[in-house]
């Protein structure tokens, strides 16, 4: 078994808020200097001509510990006045107009973020120099690394007609999750421009001791960087040093989509469905304790699995998850 203290490199494939609270884990218990968190980028977007990068802000808020703890997500003792003053201007727009969307609020303090990252872009730095530069701005220690420095969009195909569109049509990833709540129903997710977009951190991957998946979306955080060209070759060649935690407890995710997702696009909503999945890539699964009864049909689909208490409720319980995360690896 590996001690956490003993490990010189560890890799996290993230996206969301439960990787955000396992790399906060992780940092009670593994150098922060030595890991690196490979982030997806595929929900960014443009709003208010800002670049917004979800997943990447809510990594590093928490890291930083200036999260709000009750949503997961933005900054805690946030204001919310320029989105409130936004209002002023809906009656004026012209129709067709994308101008002032009050759709997807974004916080007074947030905002400074998308300032900076959208004037450094304009500047022409890339996403790996910008996100290191935003870390540091917060005082983070661990490395973050958007999955790409390449545009790569996350679509979701509509599986009926509803308030979101017809059937067939495809909508943002942002809209569906923030627009519609998540509640329109979807036959089909795709990744624009991840057939052409370069990996970043690849090198790094394939050198890990270590390679973590997060309690992440399968679909929608894991998956975006998964379509990028040699990640999944990566974790095939390393498949030993690949250990997953599965985000679906109980049959049921506890933020998001991530189960009523799984169900549409086909897959079972459970941890055994999280094992089919990843069992090409991932040589250990890690699971709920309520799942237990899982324990022996995942380890017939040819996976290691791991019992314990997967819901980090507070700090402690996320460094105990990690932990364990890293005895599973077998060296």
């Amino acid at each position: 078994m590996v001690v956490g203290s003993k490990i010189n490199s560890v890799m996290v494939l993230a996206g969301g808020v439960g990787a955000a609270r396992f790399l906060r884990g992780l940092a009670l218990v593994h150098d922060q200097r030595a890991t690196t968190a490979l982030v997806n980028t595929g929900d960014d977007t443009v709003l208010h001509g800002l670049n917004i990068s979800p997943d990447i802000d809510t990594v590093i808020y928490t890291l930083s510990e200036a999260i709000d703890p009750q949503r997961g997500w933005g900054l805690s003792n946030e204001t919310w006045r320029a989105m409130e003053s936004l209002k002023r201007y809906v009656d004026v727009r012209p129709t067709g107009s994308i101008a002032a969307p009050e759709w997807f609020n974004l916080g007074d303090q947030d905002l400074a973020t998308h300032f900076y990252r959208t004037a450094r872009k304009s500047e022409g730095a890339d996403a790996s120099q910008i996100t290191s530069e935003i870390a540091r701005a917060w005082k983070v220690a661990q490395r973050i690394v958007p999955m790409t420095n390449n545009v790569v969009a996350t679509f979701v195909e509509l599986a009926q007609d509803c308030q979101a569109g017809k059937a067939g049509e495809q909508i943002s990833f942002q809209e569906y999750f923030v627009k519609y709540q998540h509640s329109v129903a979807v036959r089909a997710i795709y990744f624009q421009g991840a057939e052409t977009a370069k990996p970043n951190c690849i090198d790094e991957l394939s050198r890990a001791e270590v390679i973590v998946i997060a309690p992440s979306n399968p679909i929608v955080s894991i998956g975006p960087i998964r379509a990028l060209t040699g990640i999944d070759e990566v974790l095939v060649a390393n498949r030993e040093r690949v250990v997953a935690i599965s985000p679906i407890i109980g049959g049921h995710a506890l933020k998001g989509p991530a189960d009523r997702m799984l169900t549409e696009l086909g897959h079972e909503s459970s941890a055994l469905g999280i094992a089919r999945l990843y069992k090409s890539i991932a040589s250990t699964l890690i699971i709920d304790s309520v799942d237990a009864d899982l324990k022996d049909a995942i380890e017939r689909e040819g996976l290691r699995c791991i019992v314990t208490n997967t819901v980090m409720s507070d700090l402690k319980v996320a460094g105990q998850l990690a932990q364990t995360t890293l005895d599973s690896v077998v060296r």
